[in-house]
């Protein structure tokens, strides 16, 4: 079948399935198509894809069922793909995991990108150590892994690249066009309303209340900054205040 990367799309409507899978071919990668949420299981399940586009209203079975379904026995990338607008169900997707979500009607050049994001997320990269702890919150960048008051916190892959990007930049201002660049890739670097929305998510799995920016402060215009060793504050407009934090902040 060759070495490049396997893409599932599952879609009831073939004239979409159709195009994206033209897209796709056109810039190198291997797909496979689904017309019900039963028979992308099937098929993942057969070709064990490297990311799967899923269509959030099939009529047998909606895409966030099947993306659940996926990830039963293997944590495999999910695009979800909604009607445009839907809010409720991207942020129903994002709860569940998904890795990222694009809107009907959409550029084949767009979905290419982010799918190659994805995949770049997906392979990881250099191991890093150590453990940020700060409040309730303890980030462990070694394991991966997030603890709020003794639980474990649980984070989609981009959720957890977001914040490991910010714990590793801890007390320094990180721009919006870097955090979009190193997370998900150049073609998202001007994406800033993409970006406040992961960081609201990211703020809530940290237990932050609507409204409050808790210990990522935002700087209007400029980007974030993850605040481990002062007071929290609400949003600011200027990083004069920034500083590095101390060695102390990070153990290991």
């Amino acid at each position: 079948m060759g070495a490049q990367p396997l893409i599932l799309v599952a879609d009831d409507e073939p004239r979409i399935t159709k195009l994206v899978s033209i897209a796709l071919s056109e810039e190198g990668f291997r797909v496979v198509s689904a017309s019900s949420g039963a028979e992308a299981v099937r098929l993942a399940e057969e070709y064990r894809p490297d990311v799967v586009l899923l269509d959030i209203v099939m009529p047998d079975m909606d895409g966030i069922d099947v993306m659940r379904q996926l990830r039963e026995t293997r944590s495999v990338p999910v695009i979800l793909v909604t009607a445009k607008g839907s809010t409720a169900d991207k942020a129903r997707g994002l709860d569940f995991g998904a890795d990222d979500y694009i809107s009907k009607p959409f550029h084949p050049d767009e979905m290419a990108a982010r799918v190659r994001a994805v995949l770049r997320r997906s392979g990881g990269g250099a191991p890093v150590t150590g453990v940020l702890r700060f409040d309730d919150i303890e980030i462990d960048l070694e394991r991966r892994m997030v603890m709020r008051n003794g639980e474990l916190v649980q984070l989609s892959r981009t959720e957890w690249l977001l914040l490991q990007h910010l714990a590793l930049n801890a007390g320094k201002v990180v721009l919006h066009t870097e955090l979009l660049t190193k997370v998900w890739g150049p073609e998202y670097r001007d994406d800033i309303q993409y970006l406040r929305v992961w960081i609201s998510r990211v703020r809530r799995k940290l237990g932050v209340r609507p409204g409050e920016s808790g210990r990522i402060r935002t700087f209007q215009g400029i980007g974030y900054l993850l605040n481990v060793d002062e007071p929290t504050g609400e949003s600011a407009t200027a990083p004069s205040g920034a500083r590095p934090v101390a060695a102390a902040g990070l153990v290991g």
